[in-house]
């Protein structure tokens, strides 16, 4: 799952530049970091350099990026677990005569 550890790489770079650049607590960092990559923006943190801004604006656009390939990604392999569970009771059930299906 190498998609999980640049997930993990990615709010990391985050984390670390807000609380470098805005002094921010890590936890705080690491706040900002997971609203902005999930659109969330509460509003209550943002960035006050013009740096950051900047930062914020590619980091926001890569990020939103990756995060809906991370989601889709994981969703997708679901789907085809449960599209492989189903072929499976249907391939079983083509081998029922009617009087068992009943």
């Amino acid at each position: 799952m190498h998609i999980g550890l640049l997930m993990v790489m990615l709010l990391s770079i985050g984390t670390f530049y807000y609380h470098n650049q805005e002094s921010w607590t890590y936890v705080d960092s690491l706040y900002f970091s997971s609203i902005t990559l999930t659109t969330i923006g509460y509003g209550d943190l943002h960035p006050t350099t013009d740096a950051s801004k900047v930062f914020t604006v590619v980091y926001a656009v890569l990020g939103v990026g990756f995060m809906l390939y991370f989601f889709s990604t994981i969703i997708g392999s679901y789907i085809n677990h449960q599209e492989e569970h189903f072929d499976k009771v249907v391939g079983k059930l083509h081998h029922l005569s009617p009087l068992q299906l009943k």
